[in-house]
This record gives structure tokens, C-alpha cells and sequence, in this order.
């Protein structure tokens, strides 16, 4: 066990794995969750870990029997309720670093870049010292970065309460190397101040990544919280079909208004799709799949699959039309799947090995048939097509999924784990 007096600083703590006394790790640390005491030192209460499935629970401090450089000893009982936090308690890495405070000798502000906790003679963890840096002097290129001291919790004022100003770096160093996906889990884990602040500071195309992988209402609040301008630069940076989702959701009065904001040729595209009902084809598709004419050399058309954008599922085959190639194209000749081109000379045309007896749908086609169709022909997408044969997108196996699954798939985890449960005291 850590020493009585011995600081454990919490941003080098995060991460550290979290065993249980046989030596079988049980998850990581992802924050600490402490109680902001007036006149007091603030009391360490517990860790949050994340366990497998990205479920995070509370681990109680009481029930930790030792950290040390790399690794967390438990006694091995975990509540496995996924950790919601109490208006009274204040998470560390989620609130507390990067928070501009006051010193209280009057020297100026500093920034919260780590707090340690010690273990006290009675067994109480507190937050005894801060690490601090002073606001740099100069502007622009000349801008310092200012000096960095220790200091005890009393020689700064503002942790409790909302602060005046909340960073964001050291949230967003931990989340650059995290997929979409997750990273909408750690935005969904923090409370709601802190999750806006987060979301605004991700550049477009990076939270438009991420909104795609949100609920509803995480969805809408970090939107609306974005103000018009900027929501409808992320809604561009969007896929269609997931900005529709998105403003389907949306009063008609702030839709439209977003929509208006937005770049015409990025907006026809989700016009299109808010016109369809949400259980159809139409309502299902991507107006943006891989869409090539058939005298295409199959050196081309690889290189096009390889688009960053693309999920796996679009990019398992190449809808072949004639000219115009943007949706709605001219008339839909049929696919080429990716594994077919694979196996032929790169030189040759992609019309030469089309696929044309591919099942189609049209746009009003129902979910339940999508679905059916994509099962009985092991497909990873399907062609919408109109009366006219023309393509009109394309639904792949994830939209379906999406609607398949309950809405608040993301919230809820019933993976089991051989952990014994307690409850959270």
C-alpha cells in the first residue's frame, strides 16, 4: 500500500491497470472521484475503472489495498453498475485538471495540470497538493509558458463549484488516440458542462465523427450548444444519412435553419434523405457510396475503396452506373465486389466483371425486407434504386444494425463478468 503522506498524482494514475489480489487484471483507471470539502482538504472517495465492454464502475479507495507504480491491487469486488456520478462528488481528470484558479496570496491564476492524493493515518485519501503552472507572459509567438510549482490545496481558491475557466488539454491528450466510437463513450461518461466543453473543442471533422457514434440526446445538446454557424460546418462534415438522422431529430424550425446555413451542394444530399421515412430503404441509405462508371480500371477503383471515410461494409464494393456517377446516377448497371478485383489484372475495366444480377430496392422498401435480403444474400450493402433504374444510394449492413438494435443500445451493456458485485457504499 501506498505510505501514509505519500502522493499518488492522479494524471499519472490514469491508466494504470487495476488487479485483483490472484493477479488478474480487472480494468484500468480512468479517473478519481473526490469530495470538495469547505476549509477542509478535499477526501478521495474512490476510482473510476473501466472494465472490459468500456462499462466504467466505481471502485471505492477503501476497498483498494495497494498502488504502486503501474498497478492497482483491489480486493477483487467491484460494483458492476455502470458509474454515474453524484451531484456531490467532482472527478479529477474530468473536472479538475486543466481548471483555472486563483492563488490565494493573491499572486495571480494558475492552471491545474495534476493533484495528488495521500492516504491519511485514519485511512482517508485527500487531496493534500496540486501541481500548478502560472499563466505565461507575452502574446503570440513570444508567449511563455509559465513556471510550474507544487503547492498545498489551500494555497488556491476555485476547486469547488463550476470554474470560471475549464481547459480541455489534458481530456483531449487522453482521447487522441481513442476511435469515434469510443471516445462517444468518454463524452457520454462526463457530466454535461464538461461533455460540451470537450465536444467544442474537437475540430469539425473529428466530432462529426463522434456525433455519428452518440444517442439522440447527446446528439442534440452538443449541437445546439455549438450555436448555428458551427453546427452546420460539423453537419457538412457529417455522412448525409447520419446528418439526417441527426436534424430528423431536431424541431422543424432548427432544422431548417441549419440547413439553410449549410453549403447547398451538402445540404441537397440530406434534403434528399429527410423526405424518406426513417424505417425505409430510403431512410436508411448513404447517398455517397463508391460510384464509378464501368470503363474504370480496377487500379482505380481500389484506390478508391480506400477512402479514410469509407465504413468496411461501403467499401466491399464498387456500384457501377452510367453517367452522371452522383446519386441520382444515370442507370444502375450493377456492383463489383472487392474481393473479385482482387483476383483480376489491375489493368482491366471494372464493366468486365460486374455483377449485374445483384439484389435491389427501391426507396419505400421497409426495413424488415432490407434486412431479409441482406441475410439471404450474405451482403454487406444493397443498391436503392428508383422506377427508372437509377442509383439512389445505398444501405449498408451498420445503418441497418443502427435501427435494428434499441435506441439506447450505446447506454446499455449486458456483458456479464466474473467479478462479485457489491454495492456502491
Amino acid at each position: 500500500m501506498s505510505g501514509v503522506g505519500t502522493p499518488v498524482f492522479v494524471a499519472r494514475l490514469a491508466g494504470t491497470a487495476v488487479f485483483d489480489p490472484i493477479g488478474d487484471q480487472v480494468g484500468r483507471v480512468r479517473d478519481v472521484v473526490v469530495l470538495i470539502r469547505e476549509k477542509r482538504a478535499p477526501r478521495a472517495v474512490g476510482l473510476v475503472v473501466e472494465v472490459p465492454g468500456r462499462r466504467r464502475v466505481f471502485l471505492p479507495l477503501t476497498r483498494v489495498t495497494s498502488i504502486e507504480p503501474g498497478r492497482v491491487i483491489s480486493t477483487g469486488l467491484l460494483n458492476m453498475r455502470r458509474f454515474e456520478q453524484r451531484a456531490i462528488e467532482t472527478s479529477v481528470v474530468g473536472e479538475l485538471l486543466d481548471r483555472t484558479v486563483d492563488m490565494v496570496d493573491g499572486s495571480g491564476q494558475v492552471t491545474v495540470e495534476d493533484v495528488a492524493i495521500e492516504r491519511q493515518r485514519n485511512g482517508d485519501w485527500e487531496v493534500r497538493r496540486l501541481s500548478v503552472r502560472r499563466q505565461g507572459g507575452g502574446s503570440g509567438l513570444l508567449r511563455r509558458r509559465g513556471e510550474t510549482l507544487v503547492v498545498d490545496h489551500h494555497a488556491v481558491r476555485g476547486l469547488g463549484g463550476r470554474a470560471p475557466v475549464q481547459g480541455t488539454q489534458s481530456l483531449l491528450a487522453q482521447f487522441s488516440d481513442l476511435k469515434p466510437a469510443d471516445l462517444a463513450d468518454r463524452l457520454h461518461d462526463l457530466g454535461i458542462t464538461r461533455r460540451l466543453e470537450v465536444a467544442a473543442a474537437l475540430d469539425n471533422d473529428r466530432l462529426a465523427d463522434v456525433l455519428e457514434e452518440l444517442g439522440e440526446d447527446d446528439q442534440v445538446a452538443i449541437l445546439a450548444d455549438l450555436g448555428v454557424e458551427r453546427a452546420a460546418d460539423v453537419l457538412e462534415a457529417m455522412e448525409p444519412d447520419d446528418a439526417a438522422d441527426l436534424l430528423g431529430g431536431l424541431p422543424d424550425e432548427q432544422a431548417a435553419q441549419l440547413l439553410a446555413r449549410m453549403e447547398p451542394e451538402e445540404a441537397k444530399d440530406v434534403r434528399r434523405l429527410l423526405a424518406y421515412e426513417d424505417n425505409t430503404a430510403g431512410g436508411l441509405m448513404t447517398t455517397d457510396p463508391v460510384i464509378l462508371g464501368p470503363e474504370t480500371p480496377i487500379a482505380a477503383a481500389l484506390a478508391h475503396v480506400r477512402r479514410q471515410d469509407l465504413t468496411p461494409a461501403l467499401a466491399s464494393m464498387v456500384f457501377v452506373v452510367r453517367p452522371p456517377l452522383e446519386t441520382p446516377t444515370g442507370r444502375f448497371i450493377g456492383v463489383v465486389h472487392l474481393q473479385r478485383m482482387l483476383r483480376e489484372p489491375p489493368h482491366e475495366s471494372i464493366g468486365t466483371i460486374v455483377d449485374s444480377d445483384i439484389e435491389t430496392v427501391t426507396a419505400d422498401a421497409h426495413l424488415q425486407s432490407v434486412t431479409r435480403r441482406l441475410a439471404t444474400y450474405n451482403l454487406l450493402a444493397l443498391p436503392v434504386v428508383d422506377a427508372e433504374r437509377r442509383l439512389l444510394g445505398a444501405v449498408s449492413v451498420d445503418d441497418v444494425l443502427d435501427h435494428l438494435l434499441p435506441e439506447d443500445w450505446r447506454e446499455t451493456d449486458e456483458t456479464f463478468y466474473p467479478v462479485r458485485a457489491v454495492r456502491r457504499g
